[in-house]
Formats: C-alpha cells, structure tokens, sequence
C-alpha cells in the first residue's frame, strides 16, 4: 500500500438496486411508484421561472418546509428537508449518534445504516428480528447511543407500530429514530408520538408515495431543538443542499392531498390483489404495508427466479445476504 493510502477513509459502499433502461422492460426492483408526480408538479416543469434559476435557491428551503409543517400540522421550526431522505438520514447519523456506545438496528433493515455507521466511525449492533420478521422491544433496552428503524421495515414491508412507543420510553437518553418510508401505503405514523417524546425523529421521502424519486426530496419532523441541531450541522456541510425546482415541485406535490391519497389508494389495493395472486403460485411473505412485497417461493430458489426474470426484463430486488438469501423483494406495479 502507498503511504498516502494509509490515511484514506476506506468503506464498503451502499449498493443502489440495479438502474436499467432498457424499452420493454418491467421494472419492480427499487419501490419507485409507477404513476405520475400530481398535476401540480408537471405544470412546474413545463413553466420554470427560468430567471431564478441564475440565483442560488433559499438555503432552508422555507417555501417547502412551510407546505410541510402546513400538512402535518406542526411548526416550520419542526421541520428539516434534504436530498431524499437518505441525506436526511445521514445528516441524522452525523449529528445524533457521537457517542462511544453503539446504536441500535435490526438484523434485517434497510443496508444503509451500516453504511453511514462505518462512514462516520459509529459503533452499532444489530437486534435480531423474530421469525416472523418482527422486532423486539425488549432487545433495545440495552445501553445505546441511539436507535435507528423503519417502518414499516425494508425490505420485509412488516409494520412495527406497536412497538415504538415501547422503545421510546425505554430510551430517553438517546435519539430515536424512525424512517418512514413506506408509512403512506397502509402503515401507522409515529408523527402523533412527537408531542410525548422530544428525542423522537420521524423521516419521510417523496421518493414512494409521492411519485418523486427523480427530484430527491426527503424530509423530517422532530423536536424543534433537534432540527435547529440537525440545520446547524447541514450549515456546516453545505448551505444549498436543495435546488429550486425541487423545492418548488415539491410544494405542488404536498399541496395535491387529494392526488396523494388516490394515487396511494391504488397501489395498496394492486398490492392486496397480488398478495393473493402470489400465494396461489406458491409464495410465501409476511404482510406488507409498503409498496412492496418480501416473497419466498416453496420450491424455487430466489436466486433461480432472479436470474430468469432478469433474462425476461423483469426486475425485482435480491440480497445475497444471510436470512434473505431466499427472498425477493418485489415492487408493487400497475
């Protein structure tokens, strides 16, 4: 090794799922919703305020953050936006995990929080969730530096609901965090929990439910001090982290509540259909609350079945990883 390396933070990155483009293809890997943004933000697109373009945008993205706090009925000083909720989550990491004690996930969750904890040097342990893909309370009970998981969890799509204010009151001493990614599709939000627990963070994104990965906008809603913590460290790294158009296409898509709940209506309901459809093909999978379905076959081999819908121009999402080895992931389409 060179000397120069030595000094290099080296990491195993996160692995994005598969980007292909290809004409006929059916894409079902990376839980993108396959309707369109609202009206709203479509018109955005077609007349840009091309003028402003020349001028950086507002740093704490006010018009967004306002649209938001708005329709969660919270203060603005309660909320903090990025790019996609994993800059949110990153940032999160960065400011509310410093301490030598490790924090807290489960087995089975999103592949980025390991990421971000060898990233920013956290020590973390992982809980394992039961056979039936839940979590238990009882193991974040133990000394932590902070708890991070979503609900419902990805990529088994199970709810936790019931277990969250357990885990709250068991952690006062640490920032508790919740990513919310897929709540919009049938799951319960820990949103009302704010008013009870000031170490709570609830982490939401456009990216599912809003039709909006494209634009990468995530969001979070908290205590007020731990935005103003959360701002103070993104202040630090970088004051324009979110372009206009975002901001602005963003306000269009949260002001489209009556969009938003039909749009969601539709998935959840394909989603009940191919439950059904599935478990007469001889899947097996717990019952999700995303947009999304964890499916294990009784006589095929997940990684059989990838590799054919590949070579049909299906895609679906595997893991060669312990546990889920033998499940796909597949995203709820038309």
């Amino acid at each position: 090794m060179k000397t120069w390396e030595e000094n290099v933070r080296k990491v195993t990155p996160y692995t994005p799922g598969e980007q292909p483009n290809r004409p006929q293809m059916i894409k079902l890997n990376t839980n993108e919703n396959p309707y369109p943004p609202a009206p709203g933000v479509a018109e955005v697109l077609r007349h840009p305020d091309e003028d402003a373009l020349r001028r950086y945008p507002d740093p704490a993205a006010s018009v967004l953050v306002n649209a938001l706090a708005e329709n969660y009925h919270v203060k603005p000083e309660q909320v903090f936006v990025g790019v996609g909720s994993d800059d949110v989550l990153a940032m999160a990491f960065m400011t509310f995990f410093n301490s030598e004690k490790p924090i807290l996930f489960p087995d089975v969750t999103y592949s980025f929080y390991d990421v971000w904890a060898d990233l920013y040097r956290i020590p973390y342990h992982t809980c394992a969730l039961d056979e039936n893909w839940h979590m238990n309370p009882e193991d974040y009970k133990q000394p932590n530096g902070g708890v991070i998981f979503p609900n419902p969890n990805a990529p088994t799509g199970v709810e936790e609901s019931q277990a969250i204010e357990e885990i709250l009151q068991a952690n006062p001493d640490v920032v508790v965090i919740v990513d919310e990614a897929y709540v919009d599709f049938g799951g319960t939000s820990a949103l009302p929990l704010l008013k009870k627990y000031e170490n709570l963070l609830v982490v939401q994104t456009f990216s599912k439910s809003r039709a909006m990965a494209g634009m990468r906008i995530g969001f979070c809603i908290g205590n007020e001090k731990l935005i103003h913590y959360l701002n103070d460290v993104k202040f630090s790294f970088n004051s324009y982290t979110m372009n206009l158009p975002s901001q602005v296409m963003g306000v269009e898509a949260v002001r489209d509540d009556a969009y938003f709940k039909a749009t969601t209506a539709k998935i959840v309901a394909t989603r009940e259909r191919i439950k059904k459809e599935l478990n007469e093909l001889g899947f097996t999978f717990p019952d999700s609350k995303a947009n999304f379905i964890f499916a294990s076959h009784k006589e095929v081999p997940a990684e059989e079945l990838f590799r054919a819908l590949r070579e049909a121009d299906i895609y679906v999402r595997h893991w060669n990883k312990p546990r889920i080895a033998n499940s796909l992931r597949i995203t709820v389409g038309t």
